[in-house]
Protein backbone atom coordinates (compact mmCIF):
# COMPACT_ATOMS: atom_id res chain seq x y z
CA UNK A 1 0.00 0.00 0.00
CA UNK A 2 1.53 3.39 -1.18
CA UNK A 3 1.77 6.05 1.83
CA UNK A 4 0.10 9.69 0.76
CA UNK A 5 2.44 12.04 1.39
CA UNK A 6 1.45 15.01 4.04
CA UNK A 7 0.34 18.15 2.17
CA UNK A 8 1.83 21.18 3.25
CA UNK A 9 0.08 24.10 4.16
CA UNK A 10 1.02 26.87 1.79
CA UNK A 11 2.32 29.94 4.06
CA UNK A 12 3.36 32.44 0.86
CA UNK A 13 0.90 35.19 2.13
CA UNK A 14 1.94 34.77 5.98
CA UNK A 15 4.48 37.45 6.20
CA UNK A 16 1.74 39.73 4.15
CA UNK A 17 -0.83 39.24 6.66
CA UNK A 18 1.49 39.90 9.86
CA UNK A 19 2.65 43.11 8.21
CA UNK A 20 -1.03 44.04 7.45
CA UNK A 21 -1.44 43.21 11.33
CA UNK A 22 1.11 45.39 12.49
CA UNK A 23 0.11 48.28 9.94
CA UNK A 24 -3.20 47.71 11.33
CA UNK A 25 -2.17 47.57 15.14
CA UNK A 26 0.62 51.04 14.79
CA UNK A 27 -2.01 52.86 12.76
CA UNK A 28 -5.13 52.00 15.57
CA UNK A 29 -3.00 52.00 18.86
CA UNK A 30 -3.50 55.52 20.79
CA UNK A 31 0.02 56.55 22.71
CA UNK A 32 -0.03 58.01 25.99
CA UNK A 33 1.44 61.42 25.59
CA UNK A 34 3.18 63.08 28.80
CA UNK A 35 1.44 66.30 29.49
CA UNK A 36 3.16 68.97 31.58
CA UNK A 37 2.09 72.30 32.85
CA UNK A 38 1.55 74.67 29.63
CA UNK A 39 2.28 78.02 31.20
CA UNK A 40 3.67 80.99 28.65
CA UNK A 41 7.19 82.36 30.02
CA UNK A 42 7.30 85.79 29.22
CA UNK A 43 10.24 87.20 27.64
CA UNK A 44 13.38 87.66 28.95
CA UNK A 45 13.91 91.32 30.61
CA UNK A 46 16.85 93.34 28.54
CA UNK A 47 20.08 94.17 30.87
CA UNK A 48 19.11 97.82 30.89
CA UNK A 49 16.10 97.11 32.21
CA UNK A 50 16.79 94.78 34.97
CA UNK A 51 17.86 96.98 37.80
CA UNK A 52 14.77 99.39 36.78
CA UNK A 53 12.52 96.38 38.37
CA UNK A 54 11.09 97.71 41.54
CA UNK A 55 8.22 95.91 42.89
CA UNK A 56 7.15 97.58 46.26
CA UNK A 57 6.62 94.98 49.05
CA UNK A 58 2.91 95.56 49.42
CA UNK A 59 2.63 93.93 46.17
CA UNK A 60 4.60 90.91 46.68
CA UNK A 61 2.34 87.57 47.94
CA UNK A 62 5.07 85.56 48.84
CA UNK A 63 4.48 81.35 48.79
CA UNK A 64 7.22 79.56 49.97
CA UNK A 65 7.07 75.73 49.96
CA UNK A 66 9.50 74.51 52.63
CA UNK A 67 11.22 70.38 51.82
CA UNK A 68 8.11 69.09 54.18
CA UNK A 69 5.79 70.48 51.75
CA UNK A 70 4.36 72.98 54.55
CA UNK A 71 3.71 76.36 53.06
CA UNK A 72 4.63 80.01 54.28
CA UNK A 73 2.42 82.56 52.99
CA UNK A 74 1.63 86.44 53.12
CA UNK A 75 4.40 89.15 52.73
CA UNK A 76 7.88 89.32 53.15
CA UNK A 77 7.57 90.74 57.02
CA UNK A 78 4.51 88.41 57.58
CA UNK A 79 4.50 85.40 56.66
CA UNK A 80 1.93 82.46 58.49
CA UNK A 81 1.53 78.62 57.51
CA UNK A 82 -1.29 77.81 55.41
CA UNK A 83 -2.65 74.58 54.66
CA UNK A 84 -3.28 73.95 50.28
CA UNK A 85 -7.06 74.26 51.10
CA UNK A 86 -6.85 77.95 51.87
CA UNK A 87 -4.47 79.24 49.38
CA UNK A 88 -6.81 79.70 46.34
CA UNK A 89 -9.19 81.92 48.70
CA UNK A 90 -5.94 83.33 49.75
CA UNK A 91 -4.41 84.57 46.32
CA UNK A 92 -8.38 85.10 44.83
CA UNK A 93 -8.20 87.92 47.53
CA UNK A 94 -4.53 89.33 47.20
CA UNK A 95 -4.95 89.98 43.23
CA UNK A 96 -8.80 91.40 43.34
CA UNK A 97 -8.85 95.12 43.38
CA UNK A 98 -8.99 96.90 46.46
CA UNK A 99 -8.60 100.74 45.83
CA UNK A 100 -7.01 102.97 48.61
CA UNK A 101 -6.73 99.66 51.17
CA UNK A 102 -3.43 100.08 52.43
CA UNK A 103 -3.13 96.31 53.12
CA UNK A 104 -3.56 95.02 49.71
CA UNK A 105 -1.41 96.15 46.64
CA UNK A 106 -1.45 99.31 44.38
CA UNK A 107 -4.06 99.61 41.72
CA UNK A 108 -4.25 101.34 38.88
CA UNK A 109 -7.07 102.71 36.37
CA UNK A 110 -7.02 100.89 33.01
CA UNK A 111 -8.85 101.99 30.00
CA UNK A 112 -9.45 98.54 28.10
CA UNK A 113 -10.81 97.68 24.91
CA UNK A 114 -14.03 95.91 25.13
CA UNK A 115 -14.10 97.12 28.98
CA UNK A 116 -13.88 100.20 29.60
CA UNK A 117 -12.11 101.55 32.48
CA UNK A 118 -11.55 99.48 34.77
CA UNK A 119 -9.36 99.04 38.53
CA UNK A 120 -6.59 96.73 38.23
CA UNK A 121 -4.14 95.50 40.60
CA UNK A 122 -0.72 95.48 40.63
CA UNK A 123 -0.03 92.45 42.85
CA UNK A 124 2.42 89.90 42.52
CA UNK A 125 2.61 86.65 43.54
CA UNK A 126 6.28 85.50 43.97
CA UNK A 127 6.46 81.73 44.32
CA UNK A 128 9.71 80.03 45.76
CA UNK A 129 10.12 76.42 46.95
CA UNK A 130 12.69 74.82 48.73
CA UNK A 131 14.87 71.75 46.56
CA UNK A 132 13.17 69.18 48.68
CA UNK A 133 9.83 70.05 47.59
CA UNK A 134 7.81 67.02 45.76
CA UNK A 135 6.62 67.15 42.34
CA UNK A 136 3.23 66.56 43.73
CA UNK A 137 2.97 69.40 46.34
CA UNK A 138 4.38 71.84 43.67
CA UNK A 139 1.65 71.17 41.12
CA UNK A 140 -1.31 71.49 43.67
CA UNK A 141 0.70 75.27 44.50
CA UNK A 142 0.47 75.95 41.19
CA UNK A 143 -2.98 74.64 40.12
CA UNK A 144 -4.24 76.76 43.28
CA UNK A 145 -2.55 79.77 42.21
CA UNK A 146 -3.87 79.21 38.63
CA UNK A 147 -7.25 78.36 39.41
CA UNK A 148 -7.27 81.69 41.82
CA UNK A 149 -6.40 83.36 38.62
CA UNK A 150 -8.64 81.64 36.62
CA UNK A 151 -11.88 82.08 38.90
CA UNK A 152 -10.74 85.92 38.73
CA UNK A 153 -11.08 85.78 35.11
CA UNK A 154 -14.42 84.28 35.33
CA UNK A 155 -16.21 86.45 38.03
CA UNK A 156 -15.22 89.38 35.36
CA UNK A 157 -16.60 87.75 31.86
CA UNK A 158 -19.63 87.21 34.24
CA UNK A 159 -19.44 90.67 35.05
CA UNK A 160 -19.45 91.94 31.91
CA UNK A 161 -19.84 89.45 29.41
CA UNK A 162 -22.75 87.17 31.51
CA UNK A 163 -20.47 84.01 30.61
CA UNK A 164 -17.62 82.60 32.07
CA UNK A 165 -13.80 83.06 30.54
CA UNK A 166 -13.20 79.87 29.05
CA UNK A 167 -16.99 79.88 27.33
CA UNK A 168 -16.02 83.29 25.60
CA UNK A 169 -15.69 83.44 21.53
CA UNK A 170 -14.91 87.00 20.97
CA UNK A 171 -11.29 87.49 21.02
CA UNK A 172 -11.63 91.28 21.74
CA UNK A 173 -13.06 90.49 24.65
CA UNK A 174 -10.78 87.13 25.82
CA UNK A 175 -7.75 89.89 25.14
CA UNK A 176 -9.73 92.23 27.04
CA UNK A 177 -10.24 90.18 30.65
CA UNK A 178 -6.29 89.10 30.15
CA UNK A 179 -5.61 92.91 30.52
CA UNK A 180 -7.81 93.13 33.61
CA UNK A 181 -6.55 90.15 35.21
CA UNK A 182 -3.29 88.97 33.69
CA UNK A 183 -1.52 85.87 35.31
CA UNK A 184 0.99 87.60 37.88
CA UNK A 185 2.54 84.69 39.19
CA UNK A 186 6.79 84.69 39.52
CA UNK A 187 8.30 81.85 40.05
CA UNK A 188 12.18 81.89 41.56
CA UNK A 189 14.76 79.13 41.32
CA UNK A 190 14.42 76.38 44.35
CA UNK A 191 16.98 76.93 47.06
CA UNK A 192 17.47 75.31 50.86
CA UNK A 193 13.97 76.93 52.36
CA UNK A 194 14.18 74.17 55.09
CA UNK A 195 11.96 71.85 56.69
CA UNK A 196 10.35 73.31 59.42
Amino acid sequence: MARRGIQEINAGSMADIAFLLLIFFLVTTTMDVDRGITRKLPPPVPEEEKEKIDVPERNVFVVLINSADRLLVGKYTDKRRMDITQLKAAAKDFLRPHPGNEAYPETKEKTIEGLGTVTVSKGVISMQNDRGTSYNMYIQVQDELAGAVRELRDEMAMQYFGKKFGDLKDEIAVKAIQKAIPVAISEAEPKNVGGN
